[in-house]
């Protein structure tokens, strides 16, 4: 990269106006640090990665007033922006795949003649991950008796337990005085009576004092989080040990651990790209992994639960449960499943899949991670 890059070429790399490079140093949001031997504005290294977070924030929707609120935080470096910026684009992307999901099932309600109401075209555009497939987790996701036992094996001698991204409660300990969070408002609604108390609040900000609990736990949450290790910091600061349940994408061979994923829907790759590294997962509570077998009849219906059951795949409520087969997009959808139903009635996935049948446990990835 050059010393400095002029006002034109920055506003041609970056696809903006010199004008509007002009007003966002009048206002003070970007001001460039030099200025050439012709008096025009020049762009250190340092000027193009502030104008970088505040035209990623301005694409996104964010004020000008708010940006440089972002962007004037001495508590954030460039790198909590870039995951910041990643969180908020994955939630962007996740929010559009819901939406057209709920639009490809008002298209086949319609091809059969069928009239959606008022009320279910207008949830269309204030469609959230959960919001679409969250009704669905009462169907298939449940408590595992025997992850269940890991998990609160685990939490050791606590007897207060914060659940973040606690969804409808799978897994919260009977015997221990459990805080939930959620941020969904559906599935603090599916939450069943008599549940621990739920607050909304995201695990990134978590509204509680440094130490308010013995143990913090996440189960099954942390890849929906805009921000996992800024989360992860989170728990560790209001309990003194910390659980979570999650999956390990840093392993070379995980695109190879699963049938699903390696034959048919290689989309579930890019739901990982820059997902941290088990490492960074770890260090950021100062924990360790442990891997976590699945049982063949796993009773909690997450998305590797069926490893021997492949038919399971094939209904539709199965998959409504399940935020992967959301954020892959209808299409990525409609292709693995038909071509899992070809499979399995050829016998091809039996043959593929053989040595499967002996085992009453598979490793998937899946890690408990304890500190």
């Amino acid at each position: 990269m050059e010393a400095h890059l002029t006002v034109g070429r920055v506003a041609e790399l970056a696809d903006v106006t010199v004008r509007t490079l002009h007003h966002y140093d009048e206002i003070g949001l970007v001001q460039p640090s030099a200025r050439t031997a012709a008096g025009y504005r020049a762009y250190a290294a340092g000027d193009v990665e502030r104008l970088r977070e505040v035209l990623a924030y301005r694409r996104l929707g964010f004020g000008l007033r708010e940006i440089a609120d972002l962007v004037d935080d001495p508590a954030t470096d460039a790198v909590a922006h870039l995951r910041r910026l990643r969180g908020l684009l994955r939630e962007q992307r996740d929010r559009a795949a819901a939406m057209v999901t709920a639009i490809d099932r008002e298209l086949e309600a319609r091809a059969m003649g069928i009239r959606t109401t008022p009320e279910e075209q207008l949830k269309v555009f204030g469609a959230q991950l959960y919001e679409v497939i969250g009704s669905a987790y009462p169907a298939t996701r449940r408590t595992e008796p025997r992850i269940a036992a890991r998990i609160w094996e685990a939490l050791g001698d606590a007897r207060t337990v914060l659940n973040v991204g606690a969804g409808t409660g799978s897994y919260e300990p009977p015997d221990r005085d459990v805080t939930a969070v959620e941020p969904s408002a559906v599935m603090r609604a599916q939450r069943p009576a008599g549940a621990a108390p739920c607050v909304a609040a995201a695990a990134e900000s978590l509204p509680f004092e440094d130490g308010s609990f013995d143990a913090a736990m996440a189960l099954s949450t942390v890849h929906h989080w805009r921000d996992p290790i800024a989360g992860l910091r989170e728990m560790r600061r209001v309990a003194r040990r910390v659980v979570v349940f999650t999956y390990d994408a840093s392993d070379p061979g995980w695109r190879q651990r699963f049938w699903l994923t390696r034959d048919y829907l290689p989309e579930f790759a890019d739901l990982l790209v820059d997902w941290p590294s088990l490492a960074d997962l770890t260090r950021a509570i100062g924990g360790r992994a442990e891997p976590v077998l699945i049982p063949w009849d796993c009773a909690d219906g997450f998305f590797e639960a069926y490893w021997r059951r492949p038919e399971a795949y094939l209904d539709d409520h199965v998959r409504r449960a399940i935020s992967v087969w959301t954020r892959v997009g209808p299409e990525a959808e409609r292709r693995a499943v038909e071509g899992l139903r070809d499979d399995l009635s050829s016998g091809r996935w039996a043959e593929r899949n053989r040595d499967l049948v002996a085992l009453d446990a598979a490793e998937l990835g899946l890690r408990l991670l304890v500190a």
